[in-house]
């Protein structure tokens, strides 16, 4: 028996990073069956359906999100789960909420478990950063000063303490402004309840 770790499959693997779909494999040239050998050798593991991550890739605490991200590569990390990465929540949100442009197709994933959220085409690309959820790895979020500016738009999807309670870790910080929250609220709607809730924060 050939060891799989030697295999021309295994080689191959080695030029794929270290999360990859079973499309970028099958452009590796491992195709379905090669990669359920290597699955079975315990040379990878699957995330989601069609995602897998080799098992000698650094460890993350954040395989759902790099999951989520990867089976829906045009999306970006947003609302509960984006305070959570700024570290602007104690809650600790049982889904991956996922934004997409409105007017596309909706993602269906049915693990791990995601709630996608369409965001006005026109302004997604706004705010958007690139965050490490691994080594070397990266996958879009958005800021967090457009992330509780969207906290405050959507307070019927995220409640309104969790929106409140992410202004107020927000305004509390080193550095930040209530302009550059202002900035988004202009931009995307909103801006007069958004002055409101700074001010009684402020006072």
């Amino acid at each position: 028996m050939i060891d799989p770790k030697h295999s021309v499959s295994a080689r191959r693997l080695d030029r794929l990073g270290p999360t990859f779909t079973a499309a970028q494999a099958r452009e590796g040239g491992i195709g379905s069956n090669a990669l359920a050998r290597l699955r079975e050798a315990g040379l990878i593991w699957e995330l989601s359906r069609g995602v897998y991550r080799k098992s000698d890739a650094p460890l993350t605490m954040h395989v759902d999100l790099l999951a989520a991200c990867t089976r829906v590569p045009h999306g970006v990390l947003c609302l509960e789960t984006a305070l959570t990465v700024h570290d602007l929540t104690d809650e600790i949100p049982g889904e991956v909420n996922l934004a997409v442009p409105r007017g596309g197709p909706l993602p269906r994933i049915t693990y791990p478990l995601v709630r996608v959220h369409r965001f006005a085409e026109g302004t997604f690309e706004e705010g958007i950063e690139n965050w490490a959820a691994a080594p070397g790895e990266l996958v879009r979020i958005y800021s967090a000063s457009r992330t509780v500016v969207d906290c405050m738009r959507l307070r019927h999807i995220v409640g309104d303490q969790v929106a409140l309670r992410a202004l107020r870790s927000y305004l509390r910080r080193r550095g930040t402004s209530p302009s550059d929250l202002l900035g988004y609220a202009e931009l995307l709607g909103g801006a007069g309840p958004l002055r409101n809730a700074i001010q009684v924060v402020l006072d």
